[in-house]
């Protein structure tokens, strides 16, 4: 199941392409969007998120299962945004084409440096 959620706590079961656009278009400065897969068969966490950040600039997010697939990327195309999350919901392969993304998946991840270590 497919679940939008906004920053002010706004859920959408099943959204449609409409619905996704219109809670893209009302994010306030700061606040965000999240896309959610929910598959009680499937281990992970699947979302797509965005983040309206100042000066007119989206931060764009996604998480492929796990901490380590964790992406980031930034835009100033709504347009832009509004496709790749459709195209995302939509399981098109192509979605992240238009983009330079940053794998994030450390911030998330613990430090196991040093962990084999005991002067560490």
């Amino acid at each position: 199941m497919l679940i939008a959620t906004n920053g002010r706590g706004h859920a959408v079961k099943s959204p449609s392409e409409p619905a996704i656009g219109t809670m893209l278009a009302d994010l306030d400065q700061g606040d965000h969007l999240i896309l959610e897969r929910q598959d009680e068969n499937q281990d992970g966490h699947w979302y797509i998120q965005v983040w309206f950040r100042d000066k007119d600039t989206y931060q764009l997010e996604y998480r492929d299962g796990v901490p380590a697939e964790h992406h980031q990327t930034h835009t100033g195309s709504q347009d832009k945004v509004l496709q790749a999350l459709l195209s995302w919901v939509a399981g098109k392969p192509a979605w992240q084409e238009g983009f330079m993304w940053t794998n994030i998946g450390h911030w998330f991840t613990p430090d196991t440096e040093g962990e084999d270590d005991p002067t560490a």
